[in-house]
């Protein structure tokens, strides 16, 4: 028999008898994650011989045959269309960082169970033992038969953006890092109603970033797309721009197509007069900083669990504030954006999720929002039971559109 989990830094994990207790007993997350999130269940009876004939031999070996024929069939006489990789080597797990392969497994299956909970997606949690990216690149090609997506979780960057990169030139599957696209997706849908309920434009804004790994880098790019007036990104040694001899291959692409007006020097020294703040690096942002910013600011603190800017503090200058937090309005949540933008692409059988589809995800969740738009409420609830149906069609129709979609 298996051994209780005690926690050594409690000092009340024992009983009246000094009896290590389990950690159930007191911490009800470790109970609720006794024996795993997540199972997988039979769609067909298995119930007598026939059943048994057809759901395995005899019966199978003529789908197999056929699919072997023609190997499209796969998706529709099996699972792949509608189930989903969510593949880590757990070296940037959740603020935790890099915390392996077995400790990042908590984390994806409560991924994969928001799949399905939100989107009606399965999803196969799969932790890798390798961080090399070559080998992460080779083991998941020799994996995607099985699946019909791949999402990409908790990779540490820079090398998150090479595996996505190498990964989706070598499959004819959806890749998506979550960390990256579903945190930009959300907050440019966040971004849209803000302006709009200050009757402004994208393109009337100029927004500063911090960060500059993989959420900052993605929501950089996407800002562009959708037609930001100007963005700037400041990692931990002040503005990205053209002028520094310290950056990366990414952070030097980065510096080419943002901060249009030139800043340089720190984030504070960016701020002043900006229209946007969004934080997704874990640090703190002085109030004199905040301050700084033009009227009717918005700021998205966006670390969790302590934003950049707390929200007491944010809401003396800005118009909007969001953060990452479910226990503040206006969370800037992914779940909000992966389980729609996934099932759109398996509904079509997506080859790719280009950056219009990711962009027509964002209109879709921020027109969840409608004539409710208050700022309390500049993006909807991940409860909201429209959510997910806006954003799967919208990007279904988007994938059509843009020539990726197989059906």
């Amino acid at each position: 028999m298996a051994a209780e989990i005690v926690n050594p830094r409690s000092d009340s994990n024992t009983d009246q008898d000094g009896e290590a207790e389990p950690v159930e007993s007191f911490d009800p997350a470790f109970a609720l994650h006794r024996g795993g999130k997540m199972a997988v269940q039979a769609t067909v009876p298995v119930r007598d011989k026939d059943d048994l004939s057809l759901a395995y031999t005899p019966g199978v070996a003529r789908v197999c045959t056929a699919i072997a024929e023609q190997p499209e069939l796969v998706h529709d006489y099996t699972w792949k269309s509608s189930v989903v990789a969510v593949v880590t080597d757990g070296t940037a797990v959740l603020g935790l960082g890099d915390i392996g392969p077995e400790a990042s497994l908590p984390v994806m299956e409560g991924k994969a169970i928001l799949f399905k909970q939100f989107g009606g997606v399965d999803a196969v949690p799969i932790a890798l033992d390798c961080t090399d990216v070559d080998e992460i690149v080779e083991t998941v090609v020799r994996l995607a038969p099985s699946f019909g997506g791949v999402n990409l979780e908790d990779i540490s960057a820079p090398r998150c953006f090479e595996i996505e990169r190498k990964l989706q030139e070598r499959v004819d599957i959806p890749v998506f890092h979550d960390d990256q696209h579903g945190t930009a997706v959300v907050t440019l849908a966040a971004l849209r109603n803000a302006a709009r309920l200050s009757g402004r434009a994208i393109g009337d804004l100029r927004a500063v970033i911090s960060g500059a790994g993989a959420a900052g880098v993605a929501i950089a790019k996407m800002l562009v797309e959708a037609g930001i007036g100007d963005v700037a990104v400041a990692d931990r040694k002040g503005v990205v721009s053209a002028d520094r001899d310290d950056l990366t291959s990414v952070k030097r692409e980065l510096a080419g197509f943002t901060n249009k007006a030139g800043i340089t020097g720190s984030l504070e020294a960016a701020l002043e007069g900006a229209d946007v703040f969004i934080g997704v690096s874990g640090g703190t942002v002085a109030e004199a900083a905040v301050a700084s910013m033009a009227q009717g600011a918005f700021v998205f603190a966006m670390a969790n669990p302590n934003p950049e800017v707390h929200p007491e503090v944010a809401h003396k200058y800005a118009a909007v504030v969001a953060t990452g937090r479910s226990d503040f309005p206006n969370q800037i949540n992914n779940v909000l954006a992966f389980p729609g933008i996934f099932a759109g692409a398996l509904q079509v059988r997506a080859s790719r999720i280009t950056e219009g589809m990711k962009i027509a995800a964002a209109e879709a969740l921020a027109g969840v929002v409608g004539d409710d738009l208050a700022a309390d409420y500049v993006i909807p609830s991940p409860f909201d039971e429209r959510v997910a149906p806006a954003v799967t069609a919208a990007v279904a129709a988007a994938a059509r559109a843009e020539g990726v979609a197989r059906r």
